[in-house]
């Protein structure tokens, strides 16, 4: 294996392609005693981890080893979940003897890295804190796969499920910046009035723009139907969000009992902040716990049973806690739930799946083998944690694939966190705005 270092990541772009987009040459910079791959792939309908480490094993185990490498950790740990049977075993012919796989429960949030850490090592990150408080980095399957790529090639591709009502649910291998709707025409649109979701139906988020580019941490297009439970949930507006929650939540705290942070120990309560609705004059939820809410929608698009919506109401008090600058010091930290509780409470993926009227769907995702062609990307400047790239190109300039499009600024004579950006064709820059640069090929 060749030796991969610190600035082949940095300098090939590579961030989190789970979704989070953390700089991960900031992470192998770090120490840890546990290098952990997330492949636990969690929510319903996506299936482009389980198919890049089914096509791409030896490459993701390279890059396992790679951040062992970096980080002197000494355990290699995988996280698939047990029902991939073909791919474990595969797997397991190939690891090294520090290496190891961890069979998940088929169960959601199982790919949260707060519940994955805990479920690996049985040490639970702080609240507020990250893995590595605890001794562990934590990659995504594709991130690692970017990792092993890092010293020959910058991070030019994606892989992206699309699924929902679609003909053909796959996974494709497209260009960076490619269009959400090519890669829908690719898998065969079945419905009507499409509405395009990006990301997974529990933590992504609508998108009016059929021609949105893929970044590098869109893991996913679900095209649901217009009327779908899932399209009117996520349209619902916060005023109405506000009304039915202060006039029907029952304080069961279904929400709160189910919570993976409350279960983990962590400070938050969902069912305290829609009580808060209440009784406040600020008009929305406040209380301080909600700063530990990680947004897995699991309140609201499972626990609840008056369908409301916990989660909107967490995340608008916590944004607007940290927009006041209010930190909870000294977060308190229930040490024996985790133990007693947590085991018991895990949401099987296939009452989600009814939960969240998706059984009408194909749940399959076959990797395509030839990678998707685009005429023209967008290749946004910002795909990452931390500042946006400038542009190194103007429009006319010719570019190769590969060519680097856009530098990380600099802050008091260092570089800000982020990561470059390339192009992914070869062509003609034709436009530079609203922060995307435009390669016609």
């Amino acid at each position: 294996m060749p030796k991969i270092t610190v600035e082949h990541v940095r300098s090939a772009g590579v961030v989190g392609a789970g979704g989070a987009g953390f700089p991960t040459h900031v992470k192998l910079s770090a120490k840890a005693d546990t290098a952990i791959i997330n492949a636990a792939e969690c929510e319903p309908l996506l299936h482009k981890d389980k198919e890049v480490l089914r096509n791409f094993a030896d490459e993701v185990i390279e890059g396992l080893a790679a951040a062992m490498q970096l980080t002197g950790a000494k355990r290699g740990v995988i996280g698939v979940k047990e029902k991939y049977s073909d791919v474990i075993d595969s797997l397991r012919r190939k690891l090294a003897s520090d290496m190891e796989i961890l069979p998940l429960k088929d169960a959601y949030p199982a790919g949260d890295e707060f519940v994955l850490v805990y479920d690996v090592l049985g040490r639970v990150i702080p609240p507020g804190g990250i893995p590595l408080d605890v001794g562990a980095v934590v990659m995504n399957v594709e991130t690692a796969l970017n990792v092993s790529r890092s010293h020959k090639t910058p991070v030019v591709e994606k892989f992206v499920s699309v699924a929902g009502a679609v003909m053909n649910p796959v996974t494709l291998r497209v260009p960076v910046g490619t269009p959400l709707s090519a890669c829908v025409a690719a898998a065969g649109l079945s419905a009507s009035d499409p509405v395009y979701i990006v990301g997974g139906v529990m933590m992504g988020r609508l998108t009016e723009n059929p021609d949105e580019p893929v970044a590098k941490t869109t893991g996913a297009v679900i095209v649901l139907p217009a009327d779908h439970i899932v399209v009117r949930r996520y349209r619902r507006d916060w005023k109405s969000q506000v009304r039915i929650g202060r006039s029907a939540c029952d304080q069961c705290s279904f929400c709160t009992e189910l919570c993976p942070r409350y279960l983990l120990g962590h400070p938050i309560e969902p069912h305290r902040a829609m009580r808060s609705l209440a009784f406040n004059l600020i008009g929305e939820a406040n209380v301080r716990g909600t700063a530990f809410c990680c947004e897995c929608n699991l309140c609201s698009m499972y626990s609840c049973p008056e369908d409301l919506d916990p989660k909107a109401v967490c995340g608008q008090n916590k944004r607007r806690l940290a927009t006041e600058g209010e930190k909870w010091a000294d977060s308190p930290f229930n040490a024996d739930r985790p133990g007693l509780l947590m085991a018991g409470r895990k949401a099987p993926t296939k009452r989600l799946y009814a939960k969240l009227g998706l059984g009408g769907f194909q749940n399959v995702g076959p990797l395509v083998e030839k990678p998707l062609k685009a005429r023209k990307v967008g290749i946004a400047l910002k795909q990452h944690v931390g500042a946006a790239c400038l542009p190194l190109v103007k429009p006319g300039q010719k570019v190769s694939a590969g060519q680097q499009i856009g530098q990380v600024p600099e802050k008091d004579g260092k570089p800000s966190l982020g990561a470059p950006v390339h192009a992914s064709i070869a062509g003609t820059v034709c436009d530079v705005r609203d922060g995307i640069v435009w390669i016609e090929g």
